[in-house]
């Protein structure tokens, strides 16, 4: 059934008029006749009275499926033609350790929305991968993570010739086991933890190396843990195997702010000049 035959159809019927009908669609008198003749001849029936126009009960029927046929098809153009017009762009982000926190999710949130053909894929990977990543072109942009004093940059030397700008600072918190003898206390003190065992966990927690930066030493690590999943994390914590500072957003209930020394849980992103669409934006909302 040819559309344009059923959309001349539905003109017709509801003007009740071939000469309206046709002045609406902007054919001819003759053509809509013709319209009209040939859609009767492809479905064998009559579809509408000549005097006066109006449908027949078979005309009636075919009017309760030409709306939502003719709607479908309008909608299916429409969707074909965004889709040619709105091509696909990827983006790759690289996350290091808890890099990825509310902040970063609420700006691609925002770059899916802008770019609804946006393919994104987050990869988490260590420090020195990410920075290689980024360089190479593998990774679009990469988000890196660190214990440092307030509005402090993160070391990252090995990032020379990339671009490196803030994106975000919040307070950290000890992720302690139930019964653990400091667990009631409001706030914590690094210094008083360095002799505790705690887990090596680069991929979830604050680096150990920062910790020892800080302080001068100490923080044993007997367990390393070389997985991303939060959940295993505090499992482990739980169980008694160590200690891990997080960001106060991911530590959840039970872990105790971090009151000395004045360290913040810092994030940055690393990219590349010129960046592609969906990489650019992200970077700009981060930053926003």
């Amino acid at each position: 059934m040819d559309p344009h035959l059923l959309r001349t159809f539905s003109a017709v019927a509801r003007l009740g008029s071939f000469s309206a009908a046709a002045r609406e669609l902007g054919y001819t008198q003759s053509a809509v006749s013709q319209h009209i003749a040939a859609l009767e001849t492809d479905l064998g029936v009559e579809l509408l009275g000549r005097r006066p126009v109006a449908p027949t009960e078979a005309g009636a029927r075919l009017l309760d499926h030409a709306g939502p046929l003719l709607t479908r098809l309008a909608a299916a153009r429409a969707d074909v033609v965004r889709v040619a017009r709105t091509p696909v762009v990827r983006l790759v982000v690289g996350v290091c350790g808890a890099a990825f926190g509310r902040r970063a999710a609420r700006a691609l949130a925002e770059v899916r929305s802008a770019l609804p053909r946006a393919e994104v894929t987050i990869r988490q990977v260590g420090r020195t991968a990410l920075v290689a990543g980024v360089a190479e072109g593998v990774l679009d942009v990469g988000l890196v993570d660190g214990a440092v004093a307030p509005t402090d940059p993160l070391h990252l030397p090995e990032a020379a010739g990339l671009r490196v700008t803030a994106a975000g600072e919040e307070p950290l918190a000890v992720l302690l086991p139930p019964g653990h003898p400091l667990a009631g206390r409001t706030g914590l003190r690094l210094a008083d933890l360095a002799d505790a065992l705690w887990l090596d966990a680069p991929g979830t927690a604050v680096p150990l190396p920062d910790l020892r930066a800080a302080v001068g030493g100490g923080f044993p690590a007997p367990l390393r843990y070389d997985g991303a999943d939060l959940h295993t994390l505090r499992e482990l914590v739980r169980a008694g195997h160590g200690l891990a500072l997080l960001p106060r957003s991911t530590a959840g209930r039970g872990a105790i702010p971090l009151t000395a020394p004045r360290l913040v849980h810092r994030t940055e992103l690393v990219h590349r000049k010129g960046l592609d669409p969906a990489a650019a934006l992200f970077a700009e909302r981060l930053a926003a």
